[in-house]
């Protein structure tokens, strides 16, 4: 199940990706906002980062007006890798090396057509769960004491 959310700012492209998730066949969760009405985008990307920590859904898609907002916020939650994707490039890369579970758009900086294939790269790469990526995300699960005092 995909978890989605977006602020005001990305509400257009939230209810787009739906359609596109429906036609290809895959679950959805709708977490809001529910209208283009002015909005906290830390308040979705709570509720996204919730719905993957509790197994609700394997994966989310946050977005905002540029996507950055969003992936800070989500990336406030311990073992959330949220990922802002301009490019189907940097898609398939978060998801093959960072195991990104949530992708982050800018409804404002990224066009349409671009956005639909960011999302169908995003959703169907997998991990490539190798020595060196599995102990690279490892790390990101336990900042900052995985790298040690550096201060």
């Amino acid at each position: 199940m995909i978890a989605l959310g977006s602020d005001h700012a990305g509400f257009q492209y939230k209810e787009k990706i739906k359609e596109l998730l429906i036609s290809l066949h895959l679950e959805y969760k709708d977490y809001g906002t529910f209208s283009p009405d002015s909005t906290d985008y830390p308040d979705y990307a709570s509720r996204v980062s919730n719905a993957i920590l509790k197994g609700e859904a394997e994966r989310g898609i946050l977005i905002c007006g540029t996507g950055i907002g969003m992936s800070i916020a989500a990336n406030k939650f311990p073992g959330i890798r949220a990922a802002v994707c301009e490019s189907i490039d940097s898609a398939r890369l978060a998801r093959e090396h960072n195991d990104a579970n949530i992708l982050c758009l800018g409804e404002r900086i990224t066009p349409w057509e671009k956005a639909i294939e960011i999302v169908k790269v995003f959703l169907t790469t997998e991990f490539e769960n190798g020595e060196r990526h599995c102990r690279r995300v490892n790390k990101l699960n336990t900042l900052p004491q995985a790298l040690g005092d550096h201060t």
